[in-house]
């Protein structure tokens, strides 16, 4: 079983859970009973590290959460993210200070705790100075109403820029064997200032699973309908490397999963990474992949297969990019 890491000051099992879509983004929310056991089960089988924002579900994840195992609060590493929010039915980012104060203090009623143990800022307002906003969750650690401060989908620079206000605990971005942009920059910056780099969507979204998804039968509020590597296209020549993926998982007696959470785990002890899922078995073989050490010459293999430049699609839509503020490859094209 691979060692606890750290985040911020806790030891923490590198593998978390990610709630998102147990609320919204690939789908309808799960009912009620299913999503309460889903996390108390996750807790069960041994995950410690439970990451949800205000704008799942626009609050009703962290009502779960809290209602699920709020009453173990002293069983698990908790995260929530403030900035992103929803206005008028559109999805809004708000970095003012005032806000992100007024969105922890919602945060904590629904998740029933009086302390987060980190708060992240979901996304880059780019309207707010970063000082400005990271001031304010300093304010929130002084207050003893969070305990570590963290960034999601922030480049290097904005990184150190925010290092300089109050130390960062965590930064978390898409990170998978067919998303590489955080070996841009942000991945060796977070290991040179101790900071967690935190991967989500480490099994691409649902790409890397041992049954191939079928994107014209997803959702009509699936989010993935909208990413060119699910595009028609893009999608049936990503599907040759999954067969030859499925192959180097059979050679390790794992499955697909596991072997896209192991190779993440293996870029460094500075990574932790936090799948989602709406089903129990894949919760357990999830949390699995721990037990699973990959030979340097299959590390080798997956990332020439893998190779950037190799994968069909850009990972965002030109929208959603500009909603970020990470790196870019120089073949990535997002034009309006």
């Amino acid at each position: 079983m691979l060692a606890p890491r750290s985040l911020g000051d806790t030891q923490i099992k590198a593998i978390g859970l990610g709630c998102m879509n147990v609320s919204h983004a690939y789908g309808p929310a799960q009912p009620q009973e299913h999503a309460i056991h889903l996390f108390q089960h996750a807790l069960d089988t041994g995950y410690d590290f439970f990451d949800t924002a205000t704008v799942y579900g626009l609050g009703t994840n962290e009502t779960l959460l809290g209602n699920a195992i709020g009453h173990r609060r002293s069983e698990f590493f908790l995260a929530s993210k403030c900035v992103m929010g929803m206005r008028d039915g559109k999805r809004v980012l708000d970095g003012r200070p005032e806000h992100l104060k007024a969105q922890c203090d919602a945060s904590l009623q629904r998740l029933q705790t009086d302390v987060i143990d980190l708060y992240y800022m979901h996304r880059l307002d780019r309207r707010v100075p970063i000082e400005d906003s990271v001031g304010a969750l300093a304010d929130l650690v002084a207050e003893g109403k969070i305990r570590h401060v963290g960034l999601s989908e922030m480049s290097a620079a904005t990184l150190r820029r925010a290092c300089a206000v109050h130390p960062i605990a965590a930064m978390q971005s898409e990170y998978s064997l067919w998303t590489r942009n955080p070996e841009l920059g942000v991945l060796d910056a977070c290991a040179e200032l101790g900071v967690t780099f935190v991967s989500f969507s480490p099994v691409g979204r649902g790409f890397f699973a041992d049954e191939a998804l079928r994107p014209e039968a997803f959702h009509e509020t699936d989010l993935r309908s909208s990413m060119p590597r699910f595009q028609a296209d893009n999608y049936a020549k990503n599907l040759a490397k999954l067969s030859v993926t499925r192959g180097i998982a059979k050679e390790l007696h794992c499955g697909v999963p596991e072997l896209a959470l192991a190779w993440v785990l293996a870029q460094g002890e500075h990574v932790v990474t936090i799948p989602g899922t709406t089903r129990i078995d894949h919760l357990e073989q999830n949390f699995d992949a721990l037990r699973l050490e990959i030979p340097e010459e299959i590390l080798t293999r997956l990332n020439q297969l893998y190779a950037p430049e190799s994968v069909a699609g850009n990972r965002y839509s030109t929208v959603m990019q500009k909603t970020v503020d990470t790196e870019c490859f120089d073949f990535e094209s997002y034009e309006d």
